[in-house]
């Protein structure tokens, strides 16, 4: 009689266990969290920069390919930029640049259980905004927004990182970096820098 008990309490938990997975199924999502980004000298040459915590915000669509695979597009908001200061003939100064861009991830998503995905793929980036801020340190402060049309503002990335999954709650952690120069034409020396960035971003899933 045990054994009858055991066994149909094993079979029942299989069949549970089965029946909820959800890696098979279409599922829309919401999702925040923070982005922290800086950025690096795409020739290779010495810039130091300090990163600066912004924020990133939008919508996921996770598409399944079967039960292990998936593609996972996705619209997102992001703010990045960098920090520096320094000096020069013995005046002090700081200068922060934000930049605001409309994202669009397309992820190759790898699910090994229901609990945790493996994703990574291109990112096409669309720059919004752009804003340079510059404090001499004697009391003047320069704002300015961009305009100059060499600035490429339409940028292909490369991003990966982990999801895990909590039934309709997600986590998830990305890395990302540019894998083009930021001037348009290529007729400007400077900006020639390219953004790199981490991601920590908490969602809500609709199935």
């Amino acid at each position: 009689m045990k054994k009858v008990l055991l066994f149909t309490a094993l079979l029942t938990t299989t069949f549970f266990a089965t029946a909820q997975d959800a890696r098979g199924d279409l599922k829309l999502g919401i999702k925040g969290g923070a982005t922290l980004s800086n950025v690096y000298d795409s020739e290779g040459e010495e810039f130091d920069a300090d990163a600066r915590l912004g924020y990133t915000a939008g919508l996921n669509l996770e598409i399944p390919i079967g039960t292990y695979l998936g593609i996972h597009p996705e619209v997102l908001v992001t703010q990045k930029g960098f920090k520096g200061s320094g000096s020069i003939l013995g005046s002090d100064y700081s200068y922060k640049r934000t930049t605001t861009f409309l994202e669009v991830p397309v992820l190759l998503a790898l699910k090994p259980s229901e609990f945790f995905s493996i994703v990574a793929g291109p990112q096409f980036a669309y720059l919004m905004s752009e804003k340079n801020e510059f404090d001499s340190g004697i009391g003047v402060s320069q704002e300015e927004e961009f305009e100059n049309d060499n600035i490429r503002k339409n940028l292909l990335g490369l991003v990966g990182g982990l999801n895990l999954n909590f039934n309709h709650v997600t986590v998830g952690v990305r890395l990302g970096i540019d894998l083009q120069k930021n001037h348009g034409d290529g007729s400007a020396d400077t900006p020639r820098y390219k953004n790199a960035w981490g991601q920590f971003t908490i969602g809500y899933r609709f199935f």
